[in-house]
């Protein structure tokens, strides 16, 4: 599955791992924004540094992630993490229906406003 084939009118790509904790802290919020505007055009793709198959898939269950996964179990060597130059997670990209970075790295209330801004449009 391509990058292209999940963008939705509005698209997170959420970098994050099962064993970053402040990652792990965030997803309740990011869960809450999924359910509340997923319906209105808001789709995530989440792309996991993990190197365990096993930790990052009880992540993904035990965090309610209902979204995409992507994970080629590579850590940092992760390729989409290297293309979108991440250098520390979490780390999330805001992209608009045509894929353009709009906006990067918010979190809580800021996120959602941001989200709402973009799908009013």
């Amino acid at each position: 599955m391509s990058l292209k084939q999940s963008l939705g009118k509005v698209t997170i790509v959420d970098f994050w791992a099962s064993w970053c904790g402040p990652c792990r802290k965030e997803n309740p919020n990011v869960v809450a924004i999924y359910k509340e505007l997923h319906a209105k055009g808001l789709n995530i793709v989440g792309v996991s540094l993990d190197k365990e198959a096993g930790a990052w898939k009880e992540a993904i269950a035990k965090d309610g992630l209902t979204w995409t996964q992507i994970s080629n179990l590579k850590y940092w060597d992760e390729p989409i993490a290297k293309q979108y130059n991440v250098e520390s997670i979490p780390a999330t990209f805001i992209l608009d229906a045509t894929g353009k970075v709009v906006a990067q790295d918010l979190r809580g209330p800021e996120l959602r406003a941001k989200i709402l801004e973009l799908l009013a449009k």
